[in-house]
Order: structure tokens, then C-alpha cells, then sequence
């Protein structure tokens, strides 16, 4: 599965480096729109979050081991921000909306960090946003029955900055101290380019 998951996101990557170099054609893109419903009901969309560092992640609450790591490691992540913590938002986006219902969803992520906002959209929904990121999931019948199948998905962390721009990935084995001290020096050197925007624009008043 980390195989798979690599070779999607290193080949979007790459693409993404080979457009820049071809002005004809459109450069390809990690992350874009999207509308799903947020465990309060309310329905939200990439907008909902600008202004936020998003941290978004692809799993299911099913999900045997890869979930519940990567959600530990963005638990600890957000403990090492600190105070730089209300900057970001993580979010679980379920790859299995049959079983993951808006009260599972919110169960499940609340019991690793209750700042984790778990999303939940219908089939259609779900597959337009992991289109959007490069997401992979596969469904994999394990018995007879409407609810025995595993999922095999993309393993990584999306972090998206406040304009909604995609600038890393990092793997959902990560500890999250690593995630958190590089979330910060991103952070910083952000709020660093706005306050010499900042009086670059008063000089030249």
C-alpha cells in the first residue's frame, strides 16, 4: 500500500514540476475544491477553511493500523505546535462513507485530539476530493456480507497553507514532533513574508 500510495503522489509531484516547464499546458495540482458535511451537520467546503494551515488526511475509522497511527502522530503534532496550534486545522476526510456515519466519525477523531475534524460526503463527493488530492482508495471484499471489506488508501498527510496551496506531504508514520517543529518554521517564515509585505507596502506609500 505505501508502494502505491508513493508512486501516486511522487508521480503528481513530478508532473507538477514538469508543467511549470511547458506554458501551454495547465500545471497539475495537489488539493482543490470540495463539499462535504462536517459531524455537526452543517455542510463545509474548502473555503470554510481558509485562512488555516490544513493538515488533511484520507482514512477510514475501520482502518486496522494506518489511521489511528497517523492520527496519533497529528495529536502530538498538535502538542508540539503549542500556542501555533489555533493556526492549524486537521482533517480526516472517511474513504468509506457506507460505515462512517457523521456520529462514528466524530467519536472516532474526537478520541485522538478534539481539535481533528472529521468529514464525511457521499460516494461522489468522496471521490471528487481524493481526485482533487490524488488520493488512492480501493475497496476489497473480505466476506459475503454488505459490510465485510478492508480498504487499501493513500498513507499521506496533505498540508495545505492558508491560501489553500498545496506545500508538502509527509508520511502517516511521521512522528509528530518532526511534523509539528516543521509546521512551525513554515509558520514562521509565513508570518515573516507578511510582515516584510507588510511594510514594503507602507514604503511605498
Amino acid at each position: 500500500m505505501r508502494t502505491l500510495s508513493s508512486i501516486v503522489l511522487s508521480a503528481a509531484l513530478i508532473l507538477c514540476q514538469l508543467s511549470a516547464t511547458r506554458a501551454a499546458t495547465p500545471p497539475v495540482t495537489v488539493g482543490g475544491s470540495f463539499a462535504l458535511m462536517a459531524p455537526d451537520g452543517k455542510a463545509v467546503t474548502d473555503q470554510t477553511y481558509r485562512g488555516k494551515w490544513l493538515l488533511v488526511y484520507f482514512g477510514y475509522t475501520s482502518c486496522p493500523n494506518t489511521c489511528p497511527t497517523a492520527l496519533l502522530e497529528i495529536a502530538k503534532a498538535l502538542e508540539t505546535l503549542g500556542p501555533d496550534a489555533a493556526e492549524l486545522q486537521p482533517i480526516f476526510i472517511t474513504v468509506d462513507p457506507q460505515r462512517d456515519t457523521l456520529e462514528v466519525i466524530a467519536e472516532y477523531t474526537q478520541s485522538f485530539n478534539p481539535r481533528i475534524i472529521g468529514l464525511v460526503g457521499n460516494s461522489q463527493q468522496t471521490a471528487a476530493v481524493a481526485k482533487e488530492y490524488g488520493a488512492y482508495y480501493v475497496r476489497h471484499n473480505t466476506g459475503p456480507g454488505a459490510e465485510d471489506y478492508v480498504i487499501d488508501h493513500s498513507s499521506y498527510l496533505y498540508l495545505m497553507d492558508p491560501s489553500g496551496q498545496f506545500v508538502r506531504a509527509f508520511d502517516a508514520d511521521t512522528p509528530g514532533e518532526s511534523i509539528g517543529d516543521a509546521l512551525r518554521q513554515l509558520m514562521a517564515r509565513s508570518r515573516e513574508r507578511e510582515s516584510n509585505s507588510g511594510l514594503a507596502g507602507q514604503m511605498g506609500r
